[in-house]
């Protein structure tokens, strides 16, 4: 923000050093911890060190570090966009001018508007893998998690510079899905979805496995139904791919919903056929071991490594031919890498999966792929119900994902009929939508990923706490401030007037947006963004309780006209990442 007046800064050190005839410095710049300034900071210790190490005098280095930090202090004199210039202890300090980063601060958000806190290109491709639901299974709030964290994963990437490839692995086949098609063939054949196609196709699986459960005899049918399919019978086949596609129209209304978008489909299916041509080439290479028929095609890779108890074994296909989720996993990641010239992918899979996939980037390393190292697994840990009850497809503790949102909708629409009375219904659905699938979302993303997350209504939809609404409230009201300017702006102006403490609090945390959002790409970390957005909100509303706006006089007024303009898009930008929307009232 300052880049031009540190570069002059940083010529006239080195104009400094090159007429005392001291070592060219490699400076450092740090940022002064915030305590109602802002200023940058740089050492001279390791100057000092060099010159005595070239010296034949003895040096007291921490003594010649701040003598030449205050010669260059009195040689910078006060420098343009600086209020002060001190020397402590070695260290060059440098404070900005509070009233020109003001306004600096506040040009930049509205000059970019949405794209404001978005970092340069990086140069480098991502795919991210997420989702990844069962067809012919109900979606429910199990897979909740997974969704949202992949979602704002990728949006977070795509803001930290990061070209991003959303991939969704669709598991279309398995035991599962012939249990299903048993079941419909036996007992419901010939019928359509209801209206509502996942809670319809996730009872039909509840059934198909409550019967494969209680009948010995049911598991014969169902493998005979597996071998049809095996083989490609027309009948059963045709079958498959027209529930499939009930499935996939369900997923993709949830997925509309949650305003999630993928790239890229992949399916389990279509990697049937490579992984079992990938197991041949594995034991032709003794990679694999081929113990069939009395045990499976194994990778021993501890046996390989020489580790004890790391890696384990992975088997890669069973004793009697057929597949497992590491047949296709292994195909899948080459293809990935192949098609799309990745830099990195990542999977976003639930943490029980994490030796899992520790096994499959080790066994792509021993394969000689040397991006093996760069696939990596963004784990997260389960959705409980109040009551640490654990979401589960085959017994009653199933949510569904859309009656989770029907449920924080309504409860959302109660709070805001008594908010917005003289809004129209039509309008107060609106709001209570956004606010519902905000306030989802948030209870997802403001918990580290590796923690348990047990849904809980009252914090979920707290207007007063560190929640969606509360942040989002905070966006409305700035909205409420401008909209009585009918939305004009006035144009940037320098603060001639002493900022109060809210003033400066505000200005510094959406100063920091930027770096907090690319700190949070590079360490994949969405509880940074849900923390940062919370103390904007925190900060603003701090903001409308102590400093008047419009009845303020110019050029207070126009000044902080400007700021509300400013705190309005960060806190929308911040939680845009987090795939939540800011209604323009609540």
């Amino acid at each position: 923000m300052f880049e031009l007046e540190q570069q002059v800064i940083e010529e006239k050190i080195l104009a400094f050093c090159e007429e005392n005839h001291l070592p060219i410095p490699a400076l450092q710049w740090k940022w002064i911890p915030f305590s109602g300034h802002w200023g940058i900071s740089t050492s001279f210790f390791q100057l000092a060190a060099t010159e005595a190490r070239q010296s034949e005098k003895k040096i007291n280095v921490p003594m010649r570090a701040q003598e030449i930090a205050a010669g260059i202090a009195e040689y910078l004199g006060q420098p343009d966009g600086f209020e002060k210039v001190e020397s402590v202890k070695g260290y060059l300090n440098l404070y900005f001018s509070s009233a020109e980063y003001a306004q600096r601060v506040i040009d930049s958000v509205l000059d970019k508007g949405d794209l404001f806190g978005k970092g340069a290109l990086r140069g480098e491709r991502v795919m991210v893998e997420f989702s990844q639901p069962n067809t012919h299974k109900a979606f429910h709030v199990g897979h909740l998690r997974n969704v949202i964290l992949g979602d704002a994963i990728c949006n977070l990437l795509e803001s930290g510079g990061f070209d991003v490839v959303r991939a969704n692995y669709i598991g279309d086949i398995g035991l599962h899905v012939i249990k299903w098609l048993w079941n419909y063939k036996k007992y419901h054949d010939g019928e359509q979805p209801a209206e509502n196609v996942t809670r319809w196709m996730g009872d039909l699986y509840s059934e198909a496995d409550q019967r494969f459960s209680e009948d010995p005899e049911v598991e014969a049918e169902v493998r005979a139904l597996f071998g049809k399919w095996h083989h490609r019978d027309p009948e059963v086949v045709a079958l498959w791919e027209k529930t499939r596609q009930w499935s996939l129209e369900g997923f993709n209304q949830m997925y509309a919903l949650l305003g999630v978008r993928f790239d890229q489909f992949y399916f389990e299916s279509e990697m049937e056929e490579p992984g079992i041509e990938l197991v041949t080439d594995l034991i032709k290479r003794k990679i694999a071991r081929d113990e069939r028929p009395d045990g499976a095609v194994i990778i021993p890779l501890d046996e390989i490594l020489g580790f004890e108890e790391k890696y384990r074994v992975l088997v890669i296909l069973r004793s009697d031919g057929t597949s497992l989720y590491s047949t296709k996993d292994l195909p899948l990641a080459i293809r990935k890498f192949e098609e799309y010239k990745l830099d990195r992918s990542i999977y976003v899979i639930d943490v029980r999966q994490s030796l899992y996939l520790q096994q499959i980037f080790k066994t792509l390393e021993l394969m000689g792929y040397a991006w093996a190292k760069d696939c990596y697994h963004l784990a997260y840990e389960i959705v409980n119900l109040p009551g640490n009850v654990t979401m589960s497809s085959r017994d009653g503790t199933v949510v569904l994902l859309e009656d989770l949102i029907n449920e924080a909708t309504n409860r959302a629409l109660e709070i805001v009929k008594i908010k917005n009375q003289d809004l129209t219904l039509a309008v107060q659905q609106e709001i209570a939508s956004a606010v519902a699938l905000g306030a989802i979302k948030y209870s997802m993303l403001s918990r580290d990923n590796t923690k348990i997350v047990t849904f809980d209504w009252d914090a979920a939809l707290d207007f007063n706490g560190q929640a969606a609404p509360y942040i989002q409230y905070a966006a409305v009201r700035a909205n409420s401030i401008l909209r009585k300017m009918d939305g004009e702006i006035p144009t940037s102006l320098c603060p001639d007037y002493e900022l109060s403490e809210a003033e400066i609090e505000l200005i510094d945390l959406i100063s920091r947006v930027p770096d907090e959002i690319q700190r949070a790409a590079t360490e994949y970390k969405l509880l940074y963004i849900a923390n940062q957005s919370y103390e904007l909100a925190r900060a603003f509303n701090n903001f409308y309780n102590r400093c008047p706006v419009l009845q303020a006089e110019e050029p207070v007024r126009s000044a902080r006209l400007r700021l509300v303009a400013a705190a309005r898009q960060a806190i929308t930008n911040m939680l845009s990442i987090m795939g939540i929307s800011t209604p323009d009232v609540m």
